[in-house]
């Protein structure tokens, strides 16, 4: 049959999902079906997340990877715990090394924006804290995806085409195993195409049989180092024998009634609750009005210009996270804010871009999970014979030694990649997440305001039309916003335009849970291949 799969000319609608026992909403049907498999074979929440995850990274590797990062939320037996499980530069780098390379900012491709990776070593701290079942029965389901393949969805086909033109233009012998592993015949795998990776199967076995001992201190770790010696890389095995994953406590504001949870730096979710605080002092009847708008994108400019100059690895932070998030700096953003449309710059409070998902289980534990190689598949450096496509997380790093974000040996930059969580009364509400680079906070912000403001269920929180600010006073909206108010919009001073595609608009999951009955309310992307999976 002859067909384009991502091309519908009809409107559609779909409606939330409800279950009680489970539930496991992903941009990827087979990986929202693994971790519903953990569910009933007795996982919990935990595993559901760490299953897909895993599968994730072969169903979906045009956006993520086994050499990427995860962060996690996640709500275990009435108490939330939070995991940054992103890797630092390499020690052996630095600012002058990378100008001596003939960079005068951080490059995108290479070796030299790439950091350690952290997502594995995310799935197996994950597992032996909370799991019910063993991490190698977590993973059983990636390996056999891997090793047997599986069709390729819309989606990721139309992903991975726009990755191969983008890397057949890369110069070097270090780019030639991502095409030997993602590209073997000098094409990539057309929707519906079946496509499998021995290389995936065997390195995600190994993972799982050492509890990633082996991806940071044994044959992996040696792969990885002797590959990046032999082409140039600053990654060496010492780098990934250091690395260990952080718990951390996540932040919070109070959000009509609700507390809205991020983690802390060296996330961008400080972004989002620093806009919601600016917001929550207004009033908002009316969703499709240029008032709200205008608001919503005054505090979206002066939260974001905040992170951007301020959030790193909070070791080399100079201001303290809780000044962020303090009430005079609220008001003090809040009081930029007029009538009509300001150019941002960043203010100092005083001082006295992956694959999102979201699982549940019938015991009222929850997870918001995240990970990333970043941009698309990540570096373009795929470490042979492994499957291991590493990420380019470091390309956010500044050469400008006086910048917060500056590039240092062992630091960890600022990180796009964000989970979300929401609770009430001490008591949980849910996962939530928009992933999509600098999309991320943007998207965190209009699904909580069409929650919260306009009582939209979790998939018209989602389906509603998304803007993105992009610089300035410039802003992306989808076709489907409504042109009268980006008319209003103009009139305010905002610059609008509608790219031609909604591909950078985000990909979100939601999972509210009634916490009178337990029962399950999901979203998915509606704008990918997103599903749910429930019992």
């Amino acid at each position: 049959m002859n067909f384009n799969p991502t091309h519908n000319p009809y409107p559609t609608t779909r409606v939330p999902h409800y279950a009680q026992n489970g539930m496991v909403a992903t941009s990827h049907p087979l990986a929202a079906q693994a971790g519903l498999a953990m569910l009933q074979a007795g996982g919990n929440a935990v595993d559901a997340a760490i299953a897909t995850a895993a599968c994730l990274t072969v169903v979906e590797p045009t956006s993520n990877g086994i050499g990427g990062d995860a962060f996690a939320i996640v709500w275990m037996k009435n108490e939330m715990f939070g995991l940054n499980s992103s890797g630092p530069a390499p020690q052996s780098i630095n600012i002058d090394a990378v100008r001596a390379l003939g960079h005068g900012d951080m490059p995108k491709m290479g070796w030299t924006p790439v950091t350690v990776p952290g997502a594995p070593a995310a799935w197996a701290a994950l597992s032996a804290r909370f799991g019910a079942l063993t991490l190698a029965q977590c993973l059983a389901p990636a390996i056999n995806y891997a090793k047997n393949g599986h069709p390729i969805a819309p989606t990721v086909a139309k992903g991975w085409q726009r990755a191969y033109a983008a890397y057949k233009r890369l110069n070097g012998p270090e780019f030639a195993p991502w095409f030997d592993v993602f590209a073997p015949d000098d094409r990539t795998p057309q929707a519906g195409e079946i496509w499998s990776s021995s290389h995936h199967a065997n390195t995600l076995s190994e993972i799982g049989e050492t509890g990633a001992e082996s991806f940071y201190r044994g044959r992996l770790a040696d792969e990885i180092a002797s590959y990046s010696a032999k082409t140039g890389g600053f990654l060496t095995k010492s780098d990934l024998e250091s690395f260990q994953p952080q718990w951390v406590s996540p932040i919070s504001v109070n959000y009509r009634g609700y507390d809205v949870w991020e983690l802390p730096p060296n996330g961008q979710g400080l972004v989002a609750l620093i806009a919601l605080n600016i917001l929550k002092d207004y009033n908002f009847t009316e969703k499709d009005s240029p008032a709200t708008y205008h608001k919503a994108f005054e505090a979206m400019k002066l939260a974001f210009t905040a992170g951007k100059e301020f959030i790193t690895d909070p070791d080399h932070m100079k201001i303290p996270t809780k000044k962020f998030l303090s009430e005079e700096y609220a008001a003090m953003l809040r009081g930029r804010i007029g009538a009509t449309a300001l150019e941002p710059t960043p203010i100092s409070p005083s001082t006295g871009g992956t694959v999102y998902l979201a699982t549940a289980d019938g015991h009222g534990n929850m997870v918001s999970f995240i990970q990333s190689n970043y941009m698309g598949f990540g570096s373009g450096i795929v470490v042979p014979g492994t499957g291991i496509a590493l990420q380019n997380r470091g390309a956010d790093f500044s050469l400008n030694p006086a910048h917060a974000n500056a590039l240092a040996g062992g630091k960890r930059s600022y990180h796009t990649i964000i989970p979300g969580f929401l609770t009430k009364n001490s008591t949980a509400i849910g996962p939530f997440g928009v992933m999509g680079g600098y999309m991320q906070p943007q998207g965190h912000l209009q699904v909580i305001m069409n929650t919260l403001d306009f009582g939209h269920n979790p998939q018209a929180a989602l389906d509603a039309p998304r803007w993105q600010w992009i610089s300035d006073k410039m802003f992306h909206v989808e076709h489907s916003f409504p042109i009268h108010v980006a008319q209003e919009l103009i009139d305010l001073g905002h610059r609008i335009q509608i790219p031609p595609e909604s591909g950078s608009f985000g990909r979100g999951q939601i999972i509210w849970r009634d916490p009178k009955t337990g029962v399950l309310c999901g979203g998915t992307e509606s704008r990918c291949d997103g599903s749910i999976a429930s019992w």
